[in-house]
This record gives C-alpha cells, structure tokens and sequence, in this order.
C-alpha cells in the first residue's frame, strides 16, 4: 500500500490530504479563501500570501488526523501547474522540501490530471475514457488513454465557462463565485424567456465559445430595469444557453473519438462546473454513455485529486526531480 501527501495552492484553495492506494482518504484539510469576495475574483498577491500563512497548519493537522509520521508516507505530491505561478511556487516548494527532509520521491502533479483522474478513485473507471473538463480556468474534451497520456479534443477559444459564469454573475451584482448562485436563483426563472446566442452549435468540432453570451448578457442588463424577476430568468435562461451548448459539443466529441477508433464507454464530467446539478440532469439525460461525476466537494479544486493522482503517478514510477520548475500553463498534451 502506498500512502501520499498532497498539496494544492494552485489558486484560491489552499489543501492538504493523504490519500493511499487502497482508496482511502485518510485526512482533507481545505481553506477558501474568502478574501476574493468583495474583489469580484481571484487577487493572485493576495491568494499566494494565504498560501504562506494556511499551508504549514493545514500540513501539520492532516498528518494528525492521519496519524501518520512524515516518514510513513511513501511520497509527497503538490499541483505544479497549471495556475497562479505565486501560488503554485508556495505548495511546490513546501512539498519539495518535505521530501527531500525525509528523502521520500516527490511528484510534480498537473491540475488537469488531477480533475481528471480524481473519478478512479472513486468509480471503476477503465482507461480510455472520454473527459469535460470545465472548471473556472479551463473547458476541454480529452481522450484518457492512460496515466500521462491524453488527446485533446477540443477547447474554449476564449472564455472558461466558469470563468462565464462569474463574469455573468458579476454583470448582475451578483457575490464571487457566480456558478452557486446562478444555478440558485435560475430555478425561480424562465429558461425560455431570453434567446442567448449558442455559440458554435451544429459545426463540426467540438471547441467551445463563451464570449458572446457575455455580450448578449451585457445587452439585456443595459436594456431592463433588471427587477428581481429579470435577473432569475437571466440566470434561467443562461444555463438553458449553456447546456445546449455542452450538449451539441459532447455528441461531437463522442463523434471525434469513434472516428480516431478509440472505444469509449465512460464519460466523465469533471471541474468546478461539474457540480452544477441542472447541467448534470441535461448531460445524463441526452447522452448514451456511462457518465461520471465526482462528488461536488472533489469538483471544485482540492488534494484529494491531487494525492489520488499521486498515488497512480508513484505506481507506474512518474517521479520528479526536486529541480521541477512549476508552470502556470502545463497542458495535458504535452506530457
């Protein structure tokens, strides 16, 4: 049994867990930063410097609650990429430290991997399978062949979709993050009301574009009087708009896959985004495949996905020198 410490500070989550290769999460310690609310995002300065401060507590009590010694740990991982580079730098080097004190491997863990291959852990999911990934920084249809090996599909030519979400939820006054409480205030609203622009549906492909929406959401805010109603149905009418969207692009990508003769059962739904239930609902109800979503609480960023990934990185021997330079942009193609 191999048994990993992981490290997350690639953005505003600072996380700590261990995670062993029976699939037992042995401890998670996660702090939010808060202090991005009234910022309307995220303050890279601001989100590194509650790295310094959180990292070593949150370490110290994972270990505890684990009642494990540093020297039981089989490796230590930390997300070296993608994200804010100051964030990124604080978990690495605490990690790197770690490991080279106790002279354990350690393991330079890419983000994208980590939301990737968090749902193994979880469900019986066998290699290949086909993977969305949408989270507040990235939207993008990859083939999982294996561990490191993946085949892009397809990706946002602009926006993230959580990054739409916020800026939309920005537009109508509303708190960081906006995805919980568009999804929150869109069931009091009309889905039907407002006729967003579905970008990039019925062309081949399977890339995303979110920018327009913006605009057509901009449009109507400068239009209406923006009564309580108006927003709700804003908000209906958006995830209506966005579900379409995923929907057209997932069948897409699932064409994209048969024609590279890859066989794809499992379908997995992954990021921050993914823990939007109307999304889910539409996703699970139009597409003919085995579909997987990790639980909210593993879809928004924390380390169990980053020790998961660990733990199946040290089993095919993926280790990293202590020299590894983290990468605030590290895509899974270029492993």
């Amino acid at each position: 049994m191999k048994t990993i410490l992981a490290v997350e500070t690639s953005c505003d989550e600072t996380a700590v867990a261990t995670v062993n290769s029976d699939k037992q999460i042995l401890a998670h310690e996660i702090l939010s930063q808060t202090e991005h609310n009234k910022c309307g995002g995220v303050v890279p300065e601001i989100a590194s410097r509650a790295h310094m401060e959180h990292l070593s507590s949150l370490i110290k009590s994972a270990m505890e609650k684990s009642n494990l010694n540093f020297c039981d740990l089989d490796a230590i991982a930390a997300t070296s990429g993608p994200g804010l580079i100051g964030g990124l730098i604080v978990g690495t080097m605490m990690a790197k430290a770690i490991a080279h004190v106790v002279q354990k491997p350690f393991i330079a863990v890419n983000h994208l991997e980590a939301h990737t291959l968090v749902i193994r852990l979880l469900y019986e999911v066998k290699f290949p399978f086909l993977v969305l990934l949408i989270s507040g920084g990235h939207c993008q249809f990859l083939i999982a062949q294996d561990v490191g090996k993946y085949v892009k599909l397809g990706e946002t030519l602009d926006d993230s979709l959580g990054e739409a979400f916020d800026k939309v939820a920005k537009m109508l006054s509303l708190n960081y993050p906006g995805g919980p409480l568009i999804e929150k205030l869109a069931k009091k609203g009309d889905g039907i009301r407002f006729k967003l622009p579905r970008a990039m549906v019925k062309r081949s492909g399977c890339n995303f574009s979110f920018s327009g929406i913006k605009t057509a959401v901009k449009n109507l805010v400068q239009e209406l009087r923006m009564s309580e109603q108006d927003v709700c149905d804003i908000c209906a009418s958006f995830q209506e708009c966005i579900s379409d969207i995923l929907l057209d692009r997932a069948k897409n990508a699932i064409t994209m896959a048969e024609s590279l003769n890859v066989e794809i059962n499992d379908f997995v739904i992954t990021g921050g985004v993914a823990a939007n239930n109307f999304l889910r609902e539409k996703l699970r109800k139009h597409i003919n495949l085995n579909i997987f979503f990790p639980p909210n609480n593993l879809c928004t960023d924390n380390a169990v996905m980053v020790g998961w990934t660990g733990v199946e990185r040290l089993q095919r021997n993926y280790i990293d020198p202590l020299n590894f330079a983290p990468r605030p942009r590290w895509g899974l193609e270029s492993y």
